[in-house]
């Protein structure tokens, strides 16, 4: 299995996780859209934390097909899961609270039947062709404030004046506590649309007595900006400055955007990127259903890969509407390119 430091945890604990994987990690890819393709109906508030309560074997089974296709992380089923929105469902706080564990539990347990399924001794071969047990993390979401609201705010990062610094992080901090002790090996705050909660989620980890690491994903629609419409350089500050964040990058954006922003973030940190963005199709908010882009497709998603590595990231996956097979086949661009050794950046 694999582990991160978690007291006077540094960027160096992910470089190292780093150098195991063979200088590059695959994270895993869009989890509601495999449930919904399993049968799962999770139209509903709760979104793909639903099946937390209605259908934990079909998490599971996502998780698996992740690992099956080459993925080195796998995040958690808690990206909607908050306690007030299960409250809101009729279920009450100490059940919330189960779900949220459970949520990371889901997760290691689908990491350790992966392993039973392989060889005995979970033998692999690593990207230099060396006999190795492959590492695997196990990442605990936690999606927004917009994304609890189930309003479309997620997207435009404005959460309105009644909002403030403390009031986001009352609403995150036993989410967050919960998490940090479900068993995950670190926390992704994912798909993070303005400063403000970027800030919220800094004081939590260095006040709450968060014994795990931390990466910060924010989200862009213009290759420039948070949805709030401040600059990606000004949140990434935010993440640089907390040492129990290991890694930064980009989720829930277009593929188009992804080499502009590694650009900008490469500017202020040299802790690992890392790069997971939509399939290229476009989220109506208001009509809540997905459009599909005429300028990307998944096979232009995938071939952004290599960019992408040179200009400085160095862990890869996918959000929303992507697949298992958009995984594997980032797995193999990089297995191919992992003998190439001037091409492997560690910052």
């Amino acid at each position: 299995m694999g582990s991160l430091v978690k007291e006077g945890t540094s960027s160096s604990s992910m470089t190292e996780f780093l150098e195991k994987c063979g200088g590059y990690a695959v994270v895993d890819g869009g989890f509601a859209t495999e449930l919904e393709r399993h049968g799962a109906d999770i139209k509903d508030p709760l979104w793909s934390a639903k099946c937390l309560i209605t259908s934990p074997h079909l998490v599971t089974k996502v998780h698996l097909d992740y690992l099956e296709s080459g993925a080195n992380i796998i995040i958690t089923a808690s990206y909607q899961a908050t306690i007030q929105g299960f409250v809101a469902k009729g279920l009450s706080v100490g059940e919330a609270e189960s779900l949220l564990r459970r949520s990371g539990e889901l997760s290691c347990e689908a990491r350790e039947i992966f392993y039973n399924r392989c060889n005995k001794g979970s033998w692999d071969f690593d990207h230099a062709g060396k006999a190795s047990r492959r590492p695997v993390l196990v990442a605990a979401s936690v999606g927004s404030y917009g994304a609890y609201l189930a309003d479309g705010s997620e997207y435009s990062g404005v959460y309105g004046d009644s909002v403030s610094k403390e009031s986001l992080k009352d609403f995150h901090r036993r989410r967050v506590q919960i998490l940090a002790k479900s068993g995950a090996d670190l926390i992704a705050f994912e798909t993070i649309p303005n400063k403000l909660e970027a800030e919220a989620y800094v004081d939590l980890l260095e006040e709450e007595g968060i014994d795990i690491p931390a990466w910060f994903a924010f989200t862009s629609k213009d290759g420039v900006t948070v949805p709030s419409g401040e600059s990606i350089i000004e949140c990434a500050e935010v993440a640089d400055s907390c040492k129990k964040v290991v890694a930064i990058g980009i989720n829930c954006t277009a593929p188009r955007y992804i080499s502009d922003l590694i650009i900008s973030l490469r500017q202020v940190t040299h802790k690992p990127i890392i790069v997971y963005p939509n399939s290229g199709e476009v989220y109506d908010g208001l009509n809540k259903k997905w459009i599909k882009s005429e300028e990307e497709s998944e096979e232009d998603f995938v071939s952004y890969v290599s960019r992408w590595r040179e200009e400085g990231a160095s862990l890869f996956g996918g959000c929303c509407r992507t697949t298992p097979n958009t995984i594997k086949a980032i797995a193999k661009v990089l297995s191919c390119e992992s003998s190439v050794p001037s091409k492997l950046k560690f910052w």
